[in-house]
């Protein structure tokens, strides 16, 4: 495993082995590529598990439908019956938007690539999002808006003419054309209106037709007249279902009449049509390379034999449809099964047939959110504890980990995940790269607003040994004092006090400066932060506090031994002023410091061999003798006035 979402493949010699699994096989073998089952060069490969996050044209899917789902998290609940109806209705057709625009993109990029394979790629990726618009827009009438009987009809009639595009080339070139009633394709495009229930527009043409040839005048006005009688379901609650079945009845008669009567006898165009409009499912058949689809059938077949239908009768016509549509010849696609499973009101198979066939998981887990909020999936538990939409919402959040920046948006779908989001967050966030520091402080603000303290200094504790490695002390010290690690602390601050050994001066004052109570973290720190301020003070020529500053540093014992040399040597400029700062207690006090350190030295033969070193302690001697020496004069003078 490479990752949250990537696999590492490597190449080897046991790609035909015996015990190999098929699927096993299968990869060596393609990946390889040789008979023998040798390995053609030594290659590691990558293996995705969610390739499409990659896609750079699908991330204005990922990105705006994150929006939508946000949106859906904080939408009022309480709304109720028809408001929320509508809401939700409005959010289903806001990610169908986001799908449809996405698909056009696509499809621009199609057009404009000279590149064969990318060309594939983009009309590939059109067709797949094509299709999931197709299914969730039959998901959204049968499940969302839960149409009944009468505007169920109306709102399948929509989703076929949105999804049917395969004619609209056919219809523009024959309206487009300069006769269009002697264009070879004439009829055709009036089949289409009539099989689509598009009847206004099939008039108009047959208007053309009947002033284009007058002796057909008399079969146009009749027909036309069935056409423009025919009772379609309204959606809006005017007339009642058993008025518009009865209102249907008697023009079903009516057509019924004229058919048998032979009125149509002498054009077959016409005589088609009108069995169309009886609901003859022969006459409907004859018409299959115009339908392209069982569903576009499907719905031609109701709206004229059965336009009251009821959404739970869908099931049996739905299979009988796609029987005769495809009569045989061919089984099934995996789009048709899907399909079926919505009409069979089966939305578990839906979502379950959609995570096997879709490239990623994005459809499922918004489809199931949606469809959860719709309360339709509440009593579905899986076996090992959590729900399916969150189960589905986390397998995409963790997909979008795996991305550089999209990973962001899988943030919020773990915490809109109740049981396991924060569980997975935690798992996913600390294995995100920290290539920037600002990357660094995004990831560490999202653990701080979810109090996620092992996380913060888990990330604390990397960046500050990133920057320890590039010697940016004041970058890890910042980091490790955000980690409340003492211990990190600490060596920080013996490495800036070895830099001020060696260099005299110190870096990042800025920092040491404005450490303020993060000084108390480690006694080392605290010595730090309190020598600088004890160089500040000589700076400004506060000659008494720092000298009291300098002792309290020596006295505590939380300066490291190694420096008290050090602070020995600050001491005696001090001490070489001309007015006396050190008082005689404090004096007395510096003599035991520097007897300490010379008595106590482990190394002390190494110590008084080295010429530097014991001329700094004999001028430190000196210079106390004759400030202890000022001192007591001058505290004998002040006490004898």
């Amino acid at each position: 495993a490479w990752g949250p979402a990537e696999v590492l493949v490597c190449e080897t010699l046991f790609g035909r082995a015996g015990g190999a699994s098929a699927a096993a096989r299968t990869l060596t073998d393609s990946v390889a590529g040789t008979e023998d089952g040798a390995p053609s060069s030594s290659r590691v490969f990558v293996v995705r598990r969610d390739q499409d996050i990659y896609i750079q044209t699908l991330r204005k899917l990922f990105n705006e439908s994150h929006g939508i789902f946000m949106g859906l998290q904080r939408s009022e609940e309480e709304l109720a019956g028809k408001s929320r109806k509508a809401q939700l209705v409005q959010v289903s057709k806001n990610y169908r938007s986001v799908i449809r625009a996405c698909m056009e993109d696509m499809h621009q990029a199609a057009v404009s690539t000279r590149d064969p394979a990318l060309q594939g790629q983009y009309s590939t990726q059109v067709s797949i999002l094509s299709a999931m618009e197709l299914i969730w827009n039959l998901c959204e009438i049968l499940f969302v808006e839960a149409a009944t009987a009468g505007p169920l009809l109306l709102r399948l009639l929509d989703w076929v003419r949105l999804h049917v595009c395969d004619v609209d080339s056919m219809v523009r070139e024959v309206l487009s054309s300069e006769s269009p009633s002697k264009h070879k394709l004439f009829w055709n495009v009036v089949d289409v209106f009539v099989l689509q229930g598009r009847m206004d527009e099939a008039r108009h043409l047959l208007s053309k037709e009947a002033s284009a040839n007058p002796a057909s005048m008399n079969m146009y006005k009749i027909l036309d007249d069935l056409m423009k009688k025919m009772p379609v379901p309204s959606l809006s609650n005017t007339q009642t279902l058993t008025e518009l079945e009865l209102k249907w009845q008697h023009w079903h008669e009516e057509c019924q009449r004229y058919l048998q009567d032979g009125t149509f006898a002498s054009n077959p165009h016409m005589e088609s049509i009108c069995k169309i409009l009886l609901g003859d499912e022969d006459a409907i058949l004859e018409k299959k390379e115009l339908m392209t689809t069982w569903y576009h059938f499907l719905v031609t077949r109701l709206l004229y034999s059965h336009p009251t239908v009821k959404p739970m009768e869908l099931r049996f016509y739905a299979q009988s449809s796609m029987d005769l549509f495809l009569g045989g010849e061919s089984s099934p696609e995996p789009l048709d099964l899907i399909l079926m499973a919505a009409f069979e009101f089966e939305m578990h198979q839906v979502i379950k047939e959609c995570s096997i066939v879709l490239s990623n998981w994005w459809f499922v887990a918004h489809l199931t959110d949606l469809l959860d909020h719709c309360k339709l999936l509440q009593s579905h538990n899986l076996y090992f504890g959590s729900n399916m939409r969150e189960f589905l919402l986390l397998e995409y959040a963790s997909g979008l980990f795996s991305h550089h920046s999209l990973w962001q948006l899988g943030v919020d779908y773990f915490d809109h995940c109740p049981q396991y989001g924060r569980v997975y967050l935690e798992l996913h966030i600390e294995r995100i790269p920290l290539s920037t520091e600002q990357k660094a402080l995004k990831v560490l603000r999202i653990c701080e607003q979810r109090q996620m303290h092992e996380q913060v200094r888990s990330i604390c504790k990397i960046m500050a040994m990133k920057a320890l490695r590039n010697n940016r002390l004041g970058s890890a010290l910042s980091w490790s004092i955000r980690a409340k690690d003492a211990a990190f602390a600490t060596l920080i601050s013996d490495r800036f006090l070895k830099d001020y050994c060696e260099r005299g001066c110190f870096s990042d004052l800025d920092l040491i400066d404005n450490l303020g109570p993060s000084m108390l973290l480690s006694d080392r720190l605290t010595f730090l932060g309190k020598y600088r301020e004890f160089h500040r003070l000589y700076g400004e020529k506060r000659f008494p506090e720092a000298a009291r500053l300098l002792l309290t540093l020596m006295t505590a014992h939380i300066a490291p031994c190694s420096f008290w040399m050090t602070l020995l040597t600050d001491a005696l400029p001090l001490l070489e002023q001309k007015e006396v700062i050190f008082s005689a207690e404090q004096t007395y006090e510096l003599m035991r410091c520097l007897e300490d350190l010379t008595a106590g030295n482990p190394d002390k033969q190494k110590f008084q061999d080295d010429d530097i070193e014991t001329t700094k302690v004999e001028m430190l001697r000196l210079a106390l003798a004759r400030n202890l020496a000022r001192v007591i004069v001058k505290e004998g003078t002040v006490e004898g006035s």
